[in-house]
């Protein structure tokens, strides 16, 4: 059997007093709804490129989404087989 599914990803990013936000949202098929959260600042010796900090934060959210994902599949496989798993990304 075949299945497709289509998940969106939403990335919103604002940057205020040199500290860049990232706000992730995963919708998935059936409505659920998964967020992930990024910061980044520039340090005071870099050159202040907003797109840098756009990148840097935007990754980090989605890494975010990365991680609260593994561990739910791990905690579903534990619920199912009772046995420990780990799901490593």
């Amino acid at each position: 059997m075949s299945t497709q599914d289509r998940w969106l990803v939403e990335l919103s990013i604002a940057e205020m007093d040199g500290e860049t936000r990232a706000d992730g949202r995963l919708i998935m098929t059936g409505g659920a709804c998964w967020l992930g959260h990024g910061g980044a600042r520039c340090h005071p010796r870099d050159p202040g490129i907003a797109e840098i900090g756009e990148k840097i934060a935007a990754a980090r959210a989605l890494s975010d989404l990365a991680h609260l994902l593994a561990g739910n599949a791990a905690e579903e496989l534990e619920a199912i087989t009772h046995e420990h798993a780990q799901v490593d990304l």
